[in-house]
């Protein structure tokens, strides 16, 4: 299992236009990648309300990437001009034990 964690942060005044973008992009996983995706969650921080995270969980290293490439997450790249303040961070781990 792959697990991706993305923090994305909104531009001052963007914070509402991205949360639509990003989930609109949950929307789309579920839709269109939903075998391959267990989980693909939006978050937003409890301290700060331009602070988005995604945390996403991966049948595996082809379905991550896989994701990558799609349509959906081509759109919401091209989305992505002027609302962010800021690179995403984008960190990858590979899950070694778990509680379900």
């Amino acid at each position: 299992m792959i697990t991706i964690v993305a923090k994305l942060q909104a531009a001052p005044g963007k914070e509402a236009e991205l949360k639509a973008v990003l989930t609109e992009m949950v929307a789309n996983v579920k839709t269109h990648e939903a075998g391959a995706v267990p989980t693909y969650s939006l978050h937003v921080s409890d301290t700060d309300p331009a602070l988005f995270l995604f945390y996403e969980n991966y049948r595996d290293a082809e379905a991550q990437t896989a994701h990558n490439v799609t349509g959906h997450m081509k759109a919401m790249s091209a989305s992505l001009a002027g609302l962010l303040g800021g690179r995403p961070v984008i960190e990858r781990y590979t899950r070694i034990a778990t509680v379900e």
